[in-house]
């Protein structure tokens, strides 16, 4: 009896796990993190920080990482529905430049593992997304970047349905040529 299923995508290593919930009239119960289980699916990296974000419909966060102190992201979504984005940052992976974008939501209650050496993003499907996601490394923001979120070249489709809300620093987001990137 599976708790968990992973579900490989077109990135090496980022993957998508489905838990075992078990739900009846009173509503539902599910493992939304079991170190022993992660491993078993392959996340061995020690978590150190969660994160919790709320965001409205359309707003577009994304895309970061750190250049030192990089983290791996373990993301799900607790209430509402978002597009979740990865590119890989790595020269050496032969997906380099790609990406792939995930559903999250309140309602699937899948979540989205994310390696160290990619960069991590989301818009907000739903009229309103509570995000939550377990990090392997603190938040350095001296060390932080941002990949310009619609850069032609890594042409990712946000299934845009009006003009995004983002950051004046997610709009300061470099292009992939010019970005920085690990080995």
């Amino acid at each position: 009896m599976n708790v968990i299923k992973k579900i490989s995508t077109s990135l090496p290593g980022v993957f998508i796990l489905e838990p075992r919930v078990f739900g009846d009239e009173r509503g539902f119960f599910f493992e939304s993190y079991n170190r022993q289980r992660m491993a078993e699916v392959g996340i061995v990296e020690t978590f150190v920080q969660d994160n919790h974000s709320c965001s409205s419909h359309n707003v577009l966060r994304g895309l970061h990482y750190q250049v030192k102190h990089p983290q791996g992201k373990l993301v799900r979504v607790v209430e509402g529905e978002i597009l979740d984005v990865a590119v890989d940052l790595r020269r050496s992976s032969p997906t380099f430049g790609g990406s792939e974008a995930v559903r999250l939501s309140g309602d699937n209650k899948r979540m989205l593992w994310i390696p160290v050496g990619l960069a991590h993003g989301f818009r907000v499907l739903s009229d309103k997304a509570q995000v939550l996601y377990k990090a392997t490394d603190f938040y350095a923001p001296e060390h932080e970047r941002t990949l310009a979120w619609n850069d032609p070249d890594l042409n990712i489709n946000w299934e845009l349905d009006g003009e995004p809300t983002v950051s004046a620093k997610d709009r300061q987001g470099v292009a992939f040529r010019n970005a920085d990137n690990y080995e």
